[in-house]
C-alpha cells in the first residue's frame, strides 16, 4: 500500500478534527495505527495533529517504523508515554481525542497526570474504525488474496481428511497449508468440531476424532495484514436426512442473506432475510448468534450484522455471511462467505464450493 493513502487517511482524521473539538488525535492500537501510519511493529503510538503527525515506537523498529511510514518518527529510548506527554507539553496541546476502547487504564492515567494543568483527554470512541468499515481498492485486493489463499489451504486439506483423524490435526493441517500459500498466520484460531461438539459455535479443536457426522471447519488466514474467514461443512459417512434438511435450510437461509446485501440497506434486513427462512424451517431458535460482521485488519469489525444492528450498508463494506444451526446432542451446520457490498448488491471472494462433503 503506498505511503499517499496513509497520509489521505491523516489528512482526513487532521481535517476533521476542529469540527470534533480537538487539537490532536493519540492512537496507540495497532490495527487503528497501521490503517492510518502503515506502521506494523507491536510497540508503538501515533500523535495527528492539524498539520502534523509524529509515530512513537521504541529501537526495535527504528530502521522498520522509516521503512513503513511517512510520518515523523520519534525514537523512545524508555517508556512511549513519556515522550508522548512531553511532545503533548512542548506541543501545547489543550484538549487530546483517545480512545477508550484501545487503550489501558494504566496508560491513560499515568498519561493524564503528566499532562499540563489546561490540557485534557477527550474521549473519542469508534471514529478510525468508522473510517475503515469502508475499503479502499487496495484493501480489497489483499482481503480478495486473503480469500484466495485460505480457499486453497483448504481444498488443498480436504483431500486429506480421514475417518478417525483427530480435530487438532485436521486444524494444523489447516494452518500449515495456509502459511505455506502465502499467509503470515490464521486470523483467528481455526475452528474444528467434529459430531456433537459441532452444535458448540466457537469450538476449540481437540483430541475429539472425526467419527460419523457433521464436521464445522471455520478458518481464515491474515495475508498482507488483511484478513479473511470462511466457514464449510464435511460429514463423515453418509448424512441422515435430518441432516440433509438442516444443510439445506442453512444454505437457503445464506443465499437469501447474500440476496439481501446492497448499499443503502440496513444490515438488520440481512440478518432478518436469514432468520426467515430459518423460522420457515422450524430452526429459527437454533440460531443463536449474528448473521456476519466487518473485517479488513482485524478479523472481527464494524458493521455488526445482527437483530438490532440499524447501520446502512455501504459500497466497498467487507463483511461475512454466516448464519447456522445448533441442536445440542446432534450437531451444528454453518456457512460463511466473505462479500464485498457493491451498490447493486455484492461480490462473493469465497470461491469455495458450498456443497455438504461426504468423506
Amino acid at each position: 500500500m503506498q505511503n499517499n493513502e496513509f497520509e489521505q487517511r491523516r489528512r482526513t482524521v487532521a481535517g476533521a478534527l476542529p469540527e470534533r473539538k480537538l487539537d490532536a488525535l493519540l492512537v496507540s492500537l495497532s490495527p487503528n495505527l497501521r490503517y492510518l501510519s502503515g506502521f506494523t511493529g507491536s510497540n508503538g503510538a501515533l500523535l495527528v495533529l492539524p498539520d502534523d503527525a509524529i509515530l512513537f515506537t521504541d529501537p526495535r523498529y527504528q530502521i522498520q517504523a522509516s521503512l513503513e511510514s511517512s510520518c515523523r518518527v520519534r525514537i523512545s529510548k524508555g517508556p512511549l508515554l513519556l515522550d508522548v506527554a512531553a511532545a503533548l507539553k512542548r506541543l501545547r496541546v489543550k484538549r487530546i481525542g483517545y480512545e477508550p476502547a484501545r487503550m489501558t487504564c494504566d496508560f491513560y492515567e499515568s498519561l493524564k497526570g503528566r499532562l499540563p494543568l489546561k490540557a485534557s483527554l477527550e474521549s473519542v470512541n469508534g471514529w478510525i474504525e468508522e473510517l475503515r468499515m469502508v475499503k479502499s481498492s487496495e484493501e480489497l485486493a489483499r482481503i480478495g488474496r486473503s480469500v484466495q489463499t485460505n480457499s486453497r489451504a483448504f481444498e488443498q486439506t480436504v483431500s486429506r481428511v480421514k475417518h478417525g483423524m483427530r480435530e487438532q490435526d485436521l486444524a494444523a493441517e489447516l494452518e500449515y497449508r495456509m502459511r505455506r500459500a502465502g499467509a503470515e498466520k490464521p486470523s483467528f484460531e481455526t475452528i474444528v468440531a467434529a459430531g456433537e461438539r459441532s452444535a458448540l459455535p466457537h469450538a476449540q479443536p481437540g483430541s475429539a476424532r472425526l467419527e460419523q457426522g457433521l464436521v464445522v471447519v471455520d478458518m481464515g488466514a491474515f495475508q498482507d495484514g488483511y484478513a479473511s474467514d470462511m466457514t464449510r461443512m464435511l460429514h463423515i459417512g453418509v448424512p441422515a436426512a435430518k441432516t440433509k434438511r438442516m444443510y439445506r435450510a442453512v444454505l437457503e437461509a445464506q443465499l437469501a442473506a447474500i440476496d439481501a446485501v446492497r448499499a443503502g440497506v440496513r444490515t438488520t434486513a440481512v440478518d432478518s432475510a436469514a432468520r426467515e427462512v430459518l423460522k420457515g424451517y422450524g430452526l429459527d431458535r437454533a440460531f443463536t448468534h449474528s448473521t456476519g460482521h466487518g473485517l479488513g485488519l482485524e478479523i472481527h469489525e464494524p458493521p455488526r450484522l445482527g437483530r438490532k444492528d440499524k447501520l446502512r450498508l455501504k459500497a466497498g463494506m467487507a463483511v461475512t455471511i454466516e448464519p447456522g444451526v445448533y441442536i445440542e446432542g446432534y450437531g451444528g451446520i454453518r456457512i460463511e462467505d466473505t462479500v464485498v457490498v457493491t451498490e447493486r448488491g455484492c461480490e462473493i471472494l469465497t470461491p469455495t464450493s458450498k456443497e455438504l462433503r461426504v468423506v
